[in-house]
């Protein structure tokens, strides 16, 4: 082994001494370098967990949400359509009650211009009566002055009674 130490030119002392070195640089490089290295790396993995469940809760919360617009949608649909066939109902209903007020107003107009007809009709009866009666009553004057007979007189008065 002494010619395999030779032959290679190994220093016992230059091995330890090397050893050493590299257990300082170890140790050095592991409290200054690796241990951050590690707790930023821990710190990063938790904050990718953490960003990865804020995620998956993010996307459950918005599948959530979006059930609940649909629902509310589809609800405020039905509403709608709900509130569009009373408004069409209630429409109809006023559109029947005005219709049976304008047939109201018009039999009551028709009957008001009956009335107003009849009473003009009982009128002008009468004031063509007066005048006949002034008629008859002048005819009749000049006839009894034309016949001054009594007996057509009273034939004559006799005959304006009846009328």
């Amino acid at each position: 082994m002494d010619s395999f130490i030779t032959t290679f030119h190994i220093d016992w002392k230059i091995i330890i001494a090397q050893a050493i070195n590299f257990g300082l640089i170890f140790l050095l490089i592991y409290f200054f370098a690796l241990k951050p290295i590690k707790k930023i790396m821990s710190e990063r993995t938790t904050s990718i967990e953490g960003g990865l469940n804020d995620a998956k809760n993010n996307k459950a919360l918005l599948a959530k949400t979006q059930k609940e617009y649909n629902e509310i949608i589809v609800r405020a649909r039905t509403e709608a359509h709900e509130i569009f066939l009373e408004g069409k109902k209630e429409a109809e209903d006023k559109k029947k009650i005005m219709i049976e007020n304008a047939k109201v107003e018009v039999e009551n107009m028709i009957l008001s211009g009956k009335k107003s007809l009849e009473s003009e009709k009982i009128k002008i009866i009468e004031e063509a009566k007066g005048e006949i009666v002034s008629l008859v009553v002048k005819a009749t004057e000049k006839l009894l002055e034309s016949h001054k007979d009594e007996n057509f007189d009273k034939k004559a008065l006799e005959q304006i009674k009846k009328i």
